[in-house]
Formats: C-alpha cells, sequence, structure tokens
C-alpha cells in the first residue's frame, strides 16, 4: 500500500526517505501532512527547544528527592522525578 518517498528538507534542502513503515504510522496517527525536516533536523530542533525550556524544581512525592520538571508545581498536587514517575508506570501496566 504505502513506497518509500524521498523529501527535501525544508531546513537544510538534503533529500531523505520517508519510509512506508513510517507512512503507516503517520496514516495510524491521523497525521496530515508529511515530515518536512530530515531526522538530524527534527532532532536538533528538539534539542534547542529543549536547552530553552525553563525547569522547575519541587520535591518528589516518591522518594522526596529533588524533581526537576517542564512546569510549574501546583501546590497539592504530586510531582515525581524521572525514577519514580518511571516506576509508577510500569507499575500501571
Amino acid at each position: 500500500m504505502f513506497q518509500d518517498k524521498t523529501l527535501v528538507c525544508k531546513e537544510c534542502g538534503k533529500e531523505f526517505i520517508f519510509t512506508a513503515g513510517e507512512q503507516e504510522f503517520y496514516a495510524e496517527k491521523e497525521f496530515k501532512n508529511e515530515p518536512q525536516r530530515c531526522k538530524e533536523c527534527r532532532t536538533n530542533r528538539k534539542q534547542a527547544i529543549r536547552a530553552t525550556r525553563e525547569m522547575f524544581e519541587a520535591v518528589c512525592a516518591g522518594c522526596g528527592g529533588t524533581a526537576k520538571v517542564p512546569f510549574q508545581p501546583k501546590d497539592g498536587r504530586p510531582v515525581y522525578c524521572s525514577e519514580c514517575y518511571a516506576k509508577m508506570k510500569e507499575e500501571n501496566n
């Protein structure tokens, strides 16, 4: 049904392959647009966004350690460090 497509990255101008598997994934998720950037440019863009993101410190509700989160913690709502969050997620699956 799907075939590999060659696309051109709007960031760097290099050609990249939009694989049949990726197209199938996009269709399952009902994404309407094809990717406009190659994997390297997408990765660089994500890293740039993360580098400028303001992080907040909170006390982990699981272990009592320090947790750094990308949102302003609200009183009365638990915040978990990445390790405790991963454990909770694993236990719920």
